[in-house]
Parts: C-alpha cells; sequence; structure tokens
C-alpha cells in the first residue's frame, strides 16, 4: 500500500475494454512527510476522491482483476480516503 495525492483525473478516447466506463485518477505517490515517493501513476477509483485529497493505493492486482476482469492491464486503486485526524 502507498499514500497518494491525487493530482487531477484522466481521460482517454482509446483505452481497454475493461477501462469502459471507470474512474481513472492520476496519482502522485507521497510518503508519510508528504514528499513525492515516485512517478505519477494512474489509479482507479470507485470511492470519489477529489482533486489534492490524499488516498491509500494498491497495486494489488488480484483485487483489480476482481473488480475489473481478469484481462485488465490496470495495476492501482484506490482502497481508501484516510482521515486527517491524528
Amino acid at each position: 500500500m502507498q499514500l497518494g495525492l491525487v493530482l487531477g483525473s484522466a481521460t482517454a478516447t482509446v483505452k481497454h475494454p475493461s477501462f469502459e466506463g471507470q474512474r481513472m485518477l492520476v496519482v502522485q505517490p507521497i510518503n508519510r512527510e508528504g514528499k513525492d515517493d515516485g512517478e505519477p501513476v494512474l489509479a482507479f477509483d470507485r470511492l470519489g476522491a477529489g482533486r489534492g485529497q490524499v488516498v491509500l493505493l494498491t497495486s494489488d492486482g488480484a483485487l483489480l482483476q476482481a473488480e475489473l476482469g481478469r484481462t485488465t492491464p490496470g495495476r492501482w486503486s484506490v482502497l481508501a480516503l484516510p482521515d486527517d485526524r491524528p
């Protein structure tokens, strides 16, 4: 699992069939201090995360395959929206 900061949404006119109707976000992985931790990733979102929001990402392929189908090339998905409270 990885913390990430939502940079915005992504749209594509040509995409894998398993991506049809899915909400895709561009997310910058971050560390606990909020600093960048790698390159931005494309993540599937069913929780309604918005731009500027911190999310918990997972790269669990089995989870995404269960949601989008066994042939999906997708890797990252939003797993949770963490509380801001300590």
